[in-house]
């Protein structure tokens, strides 16, 4: 979601990319394997191992191809590869967020999929995670990992309270009221983060961007009241107040999982977090249902996830052995053991087994998938939440009215996308 990185991490960049190509590998011969570089942007703890253990799998399948795993921190993935692919040595195959296709295929340094192995059963996966996948008429990724954010709630402290899960923000507010009245805990604490915001926006209908009509609407009416509604919900009986720490995800997490708070807006690569917390050691106590609606009547929140492109820059050997590698870690097979070890949700309807299903959480974020709205195919538009994170953390914080944070939010937003209108 952040483009942000530190200098020295892109010192370090340098170095990786040096490296990272398999077109480049020194290791390979003419009568030996193709050896492909995987830069995984996953969590090194969490889910890394399964993807380990499946990449021994492939290459006992393949014995003409190795795969050469490289865990890259999210936060510093975006620019490395953007460094990396601009100097011809990017990895074969990259882990990259829903939001960097559009930017990435623009520059050519992802190749089209379409018609490949790696896309044979594009039918078998959900539309609207296929048209994340797309730009310009053209496919240049395969869905890998699917997420959404939620209301996730406790049931034992919304049960002890007598209410339900919230169906509109005023719902919520209600009942984070009445929670706090006969529990004693905080109902609701919402995040800062332009991101988690963007579930206010939808709900009125908006965006931050016009794509079709090429038009900026972060400071519009109907952005306005969305993000008035989100300001709303840090103050009042049972709201907890703005966290505008740098540890804010930590904090709000941290209470959620340890019953200290009933409600919080999340996604669902924190579920084998949630299990771990004293509050779902019964993992049925975890609700999840799907965001409160704005004063449009429809609740939405943004699709995130992953898809797993090859680089164009790759020669033919190894974009085929690729293609084929994707191919593997996308199948039905593959994405049901991810399932089942990482607790994450598949792209494909046929790795919705009854076993992965047994999982609640997978199941609970599985119901709420549509409500998921797809993220605007602009190459700019992952970078659009960077000026937001700045402005809300403010606005939250009491240090600038709304108004002027939006505005402010407006003219950043103006120099990444100079051919928008107001």
């Amino acid at each position: 979601m952040r483009r942000g990185i530190a200098a020295t991490a892109l010192v370090a960049s340098f170095a990786l990319a040096a490296t990272a190509c398999g077109g480049s590998d020194s290791g390979d011969k003419a009568d030996g394997p193709v050896t492909i570089t995987w830069w995984d942007t996953s969590n090194a703890t969490n889910e890394a191992p399964t993807y380990q253990a499946l990449i021994k799998d492939f290459e006992a399948a393949n014995k003409g191809i190795k795969v050469k795993y490289v865990n890259v921190p999210f936060d510093q993935a975006q620019n490395k590869f953007d460094t990396a692919a601009g100097a011809s040595g990017a990895p074969d195959v990259l882990r990259s967020d829903v939001g960097w296709t559009p930017a990435f295929a623009k520059k050519g340094f992802f190749l089209p999929l379409d018609g490949t192995e790696a896309l044979a059963d594009q039918a078998k996966f959900k539309p609207n995670l296929i048209k994340q996948a797309q730009y310009d008429g053209k496919t240049y990724g395969v869905p890998f990992v699917t997420d959404t954010l939620a209301l996730v709630y406790n049931k034992q402290l919304f049960e002890k309270a007598g209410v339900e899960a919230p169906k509109t923000w005023d719902d919520l507010k209600a009942a984070a009221a009445t929670i706090k009245s006969k529990t004693g805990v905080d109902g609701y604490w919402g995040s800062t983060a332009a991101y988690y915001a963007q579930t206010f926006l939808y709900g009125e209908g908006t965006d931050t961007v016009d794509a079709a009509a090429k038009k900026i609407t972060v400071n519009s009416d109907a952005a306005k009241k969305g993000y008035g509604t989100w300001l709303s919900l840090f103050s009042g009986k049972g709201l907890h107040k703005a966290d505008t720490t740098a540890d804010a995800y930590a904090h709000i997490q941290d209470a959620f999982v340890n019953g200290k708070v009933a409600a919080i807006i999340q996604g669902p690569w924190e579920i084998t977090n949630f299990y771990k917390g004293s509050a779902f050691k019964d993992k049925n106590n975890l609700g999840i249902a799907t965001v409160p609606a704005g004063s449009s009547g429809k609740a939405g929140a943004p699709t995130g996830g992953h898809n797993l492109s090859v680089y164009a820059g790759s020669d033919s050997a190894h974009q085929k052995a690729a293609e084929k590698f994707v191919g593997f870690m996308t199948s039905a097979k593959s994405q049901t053991q991810i399932a089942l070890k990482n607790s994450t949700l598949p792209t494909r309807d046929d790795a919705y087994t009854a076993e992965v299903k047994a999982d609640p959480g997978i199941a609970g974020y599985q119901s709420v998938l549509s409500s998921a709205q797809p993220r605007v195919a602009l190459p700019e538009y992952s970078s659009l939440l960077t000026p937001l994170d700045t402005e809300l953390v403010k606005i939250a914080g009491g240090k600038e009215s709304l108004d002027k944070g939006l505005s402010n939010a407006e003219t950043a937003l103006a120099k990444l996308v100079p051919d928008f209108s107001k």
